[in-house]
C-alpha cells in the first residue's frame, strides 16, 4: 500500500472511531493536501482492497474488519499513559491492605473507567494456593458450614445438610484431621490427598466415614474449582451503551453473552502469541460485533487473562497502551 493510502486509512479508521460517522471525500482533503477526486480515487481503491466499506445511507466510507487489522498491525502506535492514568494504577499496586486477586480486579475496573469498555479477568490460582484450614461450623442440629481457607487469603464456605445418621463430633474429628495432615497442601492436590491419605484413616475412627468422607470432598472439589477458575466482570453494561447498541434485539444479545460464563471462557481458550493480542469481529468467539483485546499476567503465584471488550471502532492505542503497562507492571511484581 502506498504511503497515502496508509495515511488515509489512518485518517478514516481514527476518524471513525472518534466519531462513529462514515468518512466523505472533503472532510480530509485538507489533512492530506489533496483534491477531492485523488481522495475519492484513492478511497475506492482502499474498498476494493478489502480495507474500507461503503455506509448504505452515505457516500461516506467506514473501515472493514479486514482495515481495522490493517490499522492495528501496521499504522497504530500504543497510546503512552498520562500521569493521571499511572497514578490511579499504581495507588493499586501500592496498597498492601488488598489481597493478590483484588489488586488485579481493581487495575482491570479502572481500566474499564478509563476506557469504557467492558474488561474481564478470567483468573487462575497457581500451585502455590495451599491449603491454611478447614472449619466446620454448626448452624443447627442438621446443618453446618464447611469453611476453606488458603494461605492466599482465599476464604470461601459451603453450606450441608448433614445427614441423619452422622453425628457432629464426626465432621469435627476429621477437619481435625485434615488440619493436622494437609496444611500446606497445593489446593487443586487436596482432593487426592483426602481420598489416598485421610479416608483410610478416618475408616479406622469415624462410625459414618463414608458420609463424611463425601461432605469433605464435595466441599474441596467445589473450593478448588472456584478458586481455580474465577471470574470477574467490570463495566458489563458500559458496551451496550455505544452507538452501536441502538436497539433491544441487539441489547438483549450481548446483555445474554455476558451472562454465559462458558462463552466468557472461550475468550481464554483463544491461543495467541505472547504480549498483547487483539482479536477483531469474527477473529474473536464472543461475539463478531465487538474487538476483544487481550493479555496474560503471572502474579506472585496467580496466573489468568485479562481481556477488554469493545465495539470494534474500539480505541485500539489507547487499550493497548494501558493493557502494555498493566501487563509490564505486573511482570515486575513478579520478578521482585
Amino acid at each position: 500500500m502506498e504511503g497515502r493510502q496508509q495515511k488515509l486509512l489512518k485518517e478514516i479508521v481514527e476518524s471513525y472511531i472518534k466519531n462513529v460517522k462514515p468518512v466523505g471525500s472533503k472532510s480530509l482533503c485538507e489533512k492530506l493536501n489533496c483534491s477531492s477526486a485523488t481522495i475519492r480515487n484513492e478511497m475506492a481503491e482502499l474498498e476494493e482492497l478489502g480495507l474500507l466499506e461503503k455506509n448504505h445511507i452515505s457516500s461516506g466510507r467506514i473501515p472493514s474488519e479486514k482495515g481495522y487489522r490493517y490499522y492495528v498491525e501496521n499504522l497504530m502506535k500504543p497510546k503512552e499513559l498520562t500521569g493521571e492514568d499511572v497514578l490511579k494504577l499504581q495507588t493499586i499496586f501500592k496498597n498492601k491492605d488488598l489481597q493478590l486477586s483484588d489488586t488485579i480486579n481493581q487495575c482491570v475496573e479502572i481500566i474499564s473507567e478509563l476506557t469504557n469498555y467492558t474488561s474481564v479477568v478470567l483468573g487462575k490460582k497457581s500451585h502455590t494456593n495451599n491449603l491454611q484450614q478447614v472449619s466446620i461450623i454448626p448452624l443447627s442440629d442438621n446443618k453446618i458450614v464447611a469453611l476453606v481457607c488458603t494461605n492466599q487469603g482465599i476464604v470461601q464456605n459451603r453450606q450441608f445438610v448433614i445427614p441423619a445418621h452422622v453425628k457432629m463430633e464426626e465432621l469435627v474429628k476429621t477437619s481435625e484431621i485434615i488440619n493436622k495432615m494437609l496444611i500446606g497442601v497445593p489446593i487443586d492436590e487436596v482432593s487426592e490427598r483426602l481420598e489416598y491419605d485421610i479416608k483410610p484413616i478416618i475408616s479406622k475412627r469415624i462410625e459414618q466415614y463414608e458420609s463424611v468422607y463425601h461432605i469433605f470432598m464435595e466441599a474441596f472439589q467445589n473450593f478448588a474449582t472456584n478458586v481455580s477458575e474465577n471470574i470477574h466482570l467490570s463495566g458489563k453494561y458500559k458496551l451496550i451503551e455505544k452507538p452501536e447498541y441502538d436497539n433491544v434485539e441487539e441489547i438483549r444479545k450481548i446483555a445474554s453473552k455476558f451472562e454465559d460464563e462458558d462463552l466468557i471462557r472461550k475468550i481464554e481458550e483463544k491461543k495467541g502469541s505472547k504480549g498483547i493480542n487483539i482479536y477483531i469481529g469474527n477473529d474473536n468467539e464472543f461475539d463478531p460485533n465487538v474487538t476483544v483485546i487481550k493479555t496474560t499476567y503471572h502474579y506472585h503465584g496467580e496466573e489468568g487473562t485479562i481481556a477488554i471488550i469493545g465495539p470494534k471502532r474500539m480505541e485500539y492505542d489507547r487499550v493497548v497502551g494501558l493493557l502494555s503497562y498493566l501487563n509490564e507492571h505486573l511482570n515486575e511484581e513478579s520478578e521482585e
